[in-house]
């Protein structure tokens, strides 16, 4: 009985984690293309979007995975749970060593409209100052590209 209850909290568990991972398509009025000139290029740096909630979760279920398989009753409870927070604890420390921010750059571009626009993105190497550019998409999305 125990098992099954777990098995089923697991699987709903599981089920949950999948479906806050999942992403939304783009809309049609995402792909704006504006263009202009780039003006100032400077160097920065983008933080990761590692979430270590998914990794301490998916530790926990492995854990419990594992302790539901060593001993028999109140000790395979116990193994259970102890399996359950050293699974958690070890997800969430995975997790954090791959939350390393990436080398990008902010690129302000002047658009053909006059508008300033300031991006930031991963290294595009051979952007400069004075080159005639795209801006494709917008908000979190845009990305600079040469013409």
């Amino acid at each position: 009985m125990t098992i099954r209850f777990f098995s089923r909290i697991a699987a709903m568990v599981m089920a949950l984690v999948l479906a806050a991972c999942s992403t939304t398509g783009s809309q049609p009025d995402d792909m704006t293309i504006r263009q202009g000139v780039i003006e100032q290029i400077r160097p920065t740096q983008i933080q990761s979007n590692v979430n270590t909630g998914v990794g301490a979760v998916l530790g926990g279920l492995t854990g419990l995975g594992i302790g539901s398989l060593i001993g028999g009753g109140t000790g395979r409870d116990v193994a259970m749970v102890v399996g359950a927070i050293g699974g958690t604890i070890g997800g969430a420390e995975v997790a954090r060593r791959y939350d390393r921010p990436l080398e990008g750059q902010e690129i302000f571009v002047r658009t053909n409209s006059g508008v300033l626009v300031q991006v930031t993105q991963p290294v595009t190497p051979g952007l400069r100052v004075g080159q005639k550019v795209f801006i494709q998409g917008k908000g979190e999305s845009a990305r600079v590209v040469p013409q």
